[in-house]
């Protein structure tokens, strides 16, 4: 994508948030409708639905000034009031709340508040790794109040993605992807290679487990190397691997456990493990509010959506 097609974009996304209460601490837009993947045409790109996250200060409070600016973007749940629409948001699921399928300036969005406190906990500690995850990949930041903890957060949040990746990883050739879906992730990588370098090249340069020899990383995968590792993970990244380690009854404390982890040959299948038991579990409890927030009749045409999105990319694939 052009660098003036992405400036143009970047001000259209922009314009839409005058749409919605202005009191964000962050708000980005992600997908493949501000991101070009590899396979997928430009129209079809341009029709795809925008996705938007928006944390806010004051949950309560944004969802009313937003019940009285956008009733219509919202679920029966509406008739629950501010209060309880953010009693679920922050409490079942990854906390967030998404309206989705809603029209906005000529486009359709679908659009995710989270509270930035439960933005910060998840960019730190890897709660749900929701929202921390899509800040794995580029996003369009749209706006960004000064707010220092946040700040440092999505920094420590894009080196404990690091971390993780050189745990996964062999001992050289950083180029390796590791995922169930290769394809998608290289559709997603390949034509934004330039948005990557952006997002990690600092932190890569500055990372003392990471050697550069002749255009690849090579990691340090010494049990020293990967205790040190392992004990930079996030909170319950840690957690989660000592629940998969452990024997029942013996409740090692963390520490003993990864250092265990850091001698044994799967170590970074055991790593993966964890991260995909995080996932897991919150995605489910998430999918399952999405049928409220949204609504019957939107979660179907948002199913029937992404089920005819995956038969295009199966016979993409085989074809």
């Amino acid at each position: 994508m052009a660098l003036s097609a992405i400036q143009g974009t970047g001000f259209h996304l922009r314009k839409m948030l005058t749409y919605f209460p202005q009191d964000m601490s962050l708000a980005f837009a992600y997908g493949s409708a501000v991101f070009k993947q590899a396979g997928a045409s430009q129209s079809n790109a341009k029709n795809n639905m925008l996705d938007f996250v928006f944390a806010v200060d004051d949950p309560v409070t944004w969802h009313t000034m937003n019940l009285m600016q956008n009733r219509s973007h919202y679920s029966f749940l509406k008739y629950l009031g501010p209060k309880q629409i953010s009693n679920i948001q922050n409490n079942y699921g990854a906390g967030v709340y998404y309206n989705t399928l809603v029209p906005c300036d000529g486009k359709i969005i679908k659009y995710g508040i989270v509270s930035t406190d439960a933005l910060i906990e998840d960019l730190l500690h890897w709660k749900s790794l929701y929202i921390a995850g899509r800040l794995h990949k580029p996003v369009k930041i749209l706006m960004q109040k000064e707010n220092e903890k946040l700040r440092t957060a999505m920094n420590t949040n894009l080196k404990s993605a690091v971390i993780t990746a050189f745990l996964m990883l062999p001992e050289s050739d950083f180029r390796m992807i590791i995922g169930e879906d290769k394809s998608k992730v290289m559709n997603i990588v390949k034509p934004n290679i330039g948005h990557f370098q952006k997002l990690y090249s600092g932190i890569l340069q500055e990372c003392p487990q990471a050697v550069y020899k002749q255009g690849k990383v090579e990691v340090d995968k010494s049990p020293e190397g990967q205790f040190i590792q392992l004990m930079n993970l996030p909170k319950t990244l840690q957690q989660k691997i000592t629940y998969f380690v452990d024997q029942p009854g013996r409740n090692r404390d963390v520490e003993e456990v990864l250092l265990q982890v850091a001698q044994d040959p799967d170590c970074g299948i055991v790593v993966q493990q964890a991260i995909f038991g995080i996932v897991k579990s919150f995605s489910l409890t998430q999918s399952t509010k999405g049928i409220f927030t949204a609504g019957v009749k939107k979660t179907i045409s948002y199913s029937a959506k992404k089920l005819h999105k995956m038969i295009k990319s199966l016979k993409r694939q085989s074809s």
